[in-house]
């Protein structure tokens, strides 16, 4: 691992004439899983999109290494960097193993399709995941939890120094939602990786984060340790959610347990508890 960084600085976001993220300013703690969370349509994804050069900035930069991540060459921020989407599509009739293959494509040159290193890396990354035996299959005719490993394969086999995650978790029945996050947290650990992920899962982010960021309508509401960011009022504030934060069992960290249930109106009836 080299000092690789990635920030953002007064960052706006938009969708033609819709802004989405105004004024950010961000810095990714190097070698740590960071975990955005927030309600729907608060920017959280297209933050991520920006940071990974899916999403051009209407003012602001992102930089890596200093650098203004759009003046660099698309091979060097793919080597560097690696994204998974919320929702990718495989082409038509790809089979398993040719698109985990794929995230080797920023590291092989014209003189040199395919070596031992990348043979290595994928079935590593398919064993990873458990997607293994599933190698010869069409991509197609897996189910959405099957096709969500094989995605992370491929950006586990990309092989970057730095990984954004948006909902890695989609589609994912709860056992495979902790292998996923146990990978995560693994791979950071043992290879030193930084780590950008989306989670919706406000109890899943205090579990696996380093650092949250907390975002509310296009801004950072706060950001830190789960411990210092992760308390019944930021809820309250970021998620319009009465709760009580207790100390996580089996880690010690923060856990959110919803409070009362609120008065829920139903037209033509009297307001009821939901």
């Amino acid at each position: 691992m080299t000092g690789t960084r990635l920030t953002a600085q007064s960052l706006t976001l938009a969708y033609e004439d819709r802004t989405v993220v105004e004024g950010l300013d961000l810095e990714v703690p190097d070698g740590k899983v960071t975990v955005i969370v927030g309600p729907n349509a608060c920017g959280k994804s297209t933050l991520l999109r920006s940071l990974g050069r899916l999403l051009k900035p209407k003012r602001g930069a992102v930089l890596l290494d200093g650098t203004e991540l759009a003046r660099l060459p698309t091979r060097r921020v793919a080597q560097v960097v690696g994204l998974l989407p919320q929702t990718p599509v495989a082409p038509e009739g790809i089979t398993v193993a040719d698109l985990v293959s794929r995230g080797r494509q920023p590291h092989q040159r014209w003189w040199q399709q395919w070596s031992e290193t990348d043979e290595r890396t994928v079935a590593e990354a398919m064993e990873r995941t458990g997607v293994a035996e599933l190698a010869d299959r069409p991509v197609e005719a897996l189910s959405g939890g099957q096709r969500q490993r094989v995605w992370i394969a491929m950006a586990l086999a990309q092989d970057t120094d730095i990984l954004l995650l948006d909902e890695p978790t989609t589609y994912l029945d709860i056992a495979h939602q902790v292998e996923v996050l146990d990978l995560v947290r693994q791979l950071n650990r043992e290879r030193g990786r930084t780590v950008v992920a989306v989670l919706h899962d406000l109890n899943q982010a205090a579990r696996y984060a380093d650092h949250i960021v907390a975002m509310k309508a296009g801004g950072i509401v706060a950001q830190g340790a789960p411990a210092d960011v992760v308390t019944a009022e930021l809820v309250q504030e970021v998620f319009g959610l009465a709760s009580v934060v207790v100390p996580d069992p089996v880690t010690g960290g923060p856990l959110v347990v919803p409070g009362p249930p609120r008065a829920v109106a139903v037209p033509g009836q009297a307001v009821r508890d939901s």
